[in-house]
């Protein structure tokens, strides 16, 4: 198993300008995910896809390597994660290098445990998995078994068939991803077309509360979780 650390960070921000380099507690944004990548045991090139020459250089301050820039057309806010990292795979592989699975880092979810990566990289080569994802349990007020669709009429019915669960207790437990961590097959998503394949494999994070930075709200949450000294 060749394994590529690939972090997009783009230049342009809606919610937040240059949010993947703005401060965190201290330090760049991006840093945080750098240094968890830097620590794995199992991943061999660590690498910052940018469009954005600042970016680039903070990247290389901290660890990593931006070997290229992304070209505009994949660094748009409607451009797909899936092309950027193919794009980053054949950029390298015309250079010289070949890698089969890729660990995707998204520097906007920058809290993951100690040792996660490493353990979800063993989990997906031990059980030959097309890919993994990070997720998180949904808090049983939202569990699918309890949610409802609107019909036509005003008539409400449970997402799910059959008769609605009452007890808490009974309810099967159900997950969402959460951004942090990706761990894809190149060959599969060649071939498919898309970022995960059919053999998906998920490995999960639970404390701290979520973080996803997208809006000023997030990154107050993120401002009292994160602590860069922990890091390692």
């Amino acid at each position: 198993m060749s394994v590529l650390g690939l972090i997009p960070a783009r230049g342009g921000s809606k919610g937040i300008p240059r949010k993947n380099i703005k401060e965190l507690n201290g330090y760049p944004l991006i840093a945080y995910s750098i240094a968890q990548g830097l620590q794995s045991n199992f991943i061999d090139r660590l690498i910052v896809s940018t469009d954005d020459y600042e970016i680039k250089s903070v990247a290389e301050k901290y660890g990593a390597e931006a070997p290229f820039i992304r070209p505009d057309h994949l660094a748009s806010s409607e451009a797909s994660s899936f092309d950027a990292i193919l794009h980053a795979v054949d950029w390298l592989e015309e250079h010289g290098e070949k890698y089969d699975t890729v660990c995707l880092l998204q520097a906007t979810s920058p809290y993951r445990p100690e040792g996660i990566i490493d353990q979800a990289l063993e989990k997906y080569r031990n059980e030959k998995l097309d890919s993994l994802v990070s997720l998180r349990k949904v808090p049983d007020h939202y569990n699918p078994h309890w949610t409802f669709t609107e019909r036509p009429g005003g008539i409400f019915e449970t997402c799910f068939p059959g008769e609605l669960i009452s007890r808490r207790q009974d309810l099967p437990a159900a997950y969402h991803r959460d951004g942090a961590l990706y761990i894809l097959d190149v060959e599969s998503m060649r071939k498919t077309g898309k970022l995960l394949g059919p053999r998906l494999g998920g490995i999960e994070i639970e404390s701290p509360e979520l973080i996803n930075i997208d809006s000023s709200s997030d990154w107050e949450v993120a401002e009292r979780y994160m602590n860069y000294a922990s890091i390692g």
